[in-house]
């Protein structure tokens, strides 16, 4: 669980270059490409530009490197080459990346052409919730304050969260212990340590919490057709607070 400095240098790179990936795709994701196009173009980054490995292909078999989670889609969506992306579509892309036997982690949201005030404010809050729980994590403070945090603005702001699914530790494994639950109790849970690294990976809805899985076994959509997004980062506890892993130069 808690990771060295010389594996923390590794992960850093890891998460370095897995933010390289997002670099590229800000240019990349707009109205037209398939999903399958995305995936494609990701895989190929990865392996011939950065020289790391794709860590989602063969995980647990899913056959795709990346999820492309569209609209009412919450988590899992799988790449095709019939699915378009369009004007006015939020969408969140998940990305992992091993590079010198070690995972970083992350997704983000996109938002094609122009989409409606009310997709763009799920998009903007949902980072802000993230960003909510990133801000509680340093020694000493515990899981179920991260949790609270990002219930507390995601509620505050009229959303609702999504319980089935969860933040992870991460290291030589894609998903290590801790689980890391985006909503709790203020001083409950477990203590949080210098060296441990693991993602916030909040998943907000415009309407209930609720979601039910497709026949497809992996893409899971809210039960009452509403929006959702999600944002993610790898992040690492330091001696003072946090460093996150996967941080865009340009963010």
């Amino acid at each position: 669980m808690i990771k060295t400095p010389q594996q923390l240098v590794i992960m850093r790179e890891a998460g370095r270059l897995l933010a390289q990936v997002f670099s590229m795709l800000d240019t990349f994701v707009v109205a037209g490409r398939s999903t399958l196009e995305l995936d494609s173009a990701v895989e190929t980054f990865i392996r011939q530009e950065l020289k790391a490995r794709p860590a989602s292909l063969g995980q647990y078999d899913y056959p795709f490197c990346i999820n492309t989670s569209i609209n009412e889609v919450v988590c899992h969506g799988m790449p095709s080459a019939t699915q378009l992306l369009k004007e006015g579509d939020i969408i969140n892309i998940d990305i992992t990346l091993e590079k010198g036997g070690f995972i970083a982690d992350s997704s983000k949201m996109y938002m094609i052409g122009t989409v409606s005030p009310k997709a763009q404010r799920l998009v903007e809050m949902t980072f802000e919730a993230m960003w909510a729980g990133i801000r509680q994590v340093r020694p000493g403070a515990r899981l179920g304050d991260i949790g609270h945090a990002i219930q507390h603005y995601a509620h505050t702001n009229g959303y609702s969260v999504v319980r089935e699914y969860c933040g992870h530790g991460i290291g030589r494994e894609m998903h290590e212990e801790p689980q890391i639950l985006h909503f709790g109790r203020p001083g409950t849970g477990l203590e949080l340590r210098e060296g441990m690294v693991f993602t916030i990976e909040p998943m907000l809805n415009q309407g209930s919490a609720k979601v039910r899985s497709l026949k497809d076994g992996w893409t899971v959509v809210t039960k009452d057709n509403s929006l959702s997004a999600q944002w993610e980062h790898t992040v690492a506890v330091t001696a003072d607070g946090f460093e996150v892993l996967t941080l865009q130069a340009s963010a």
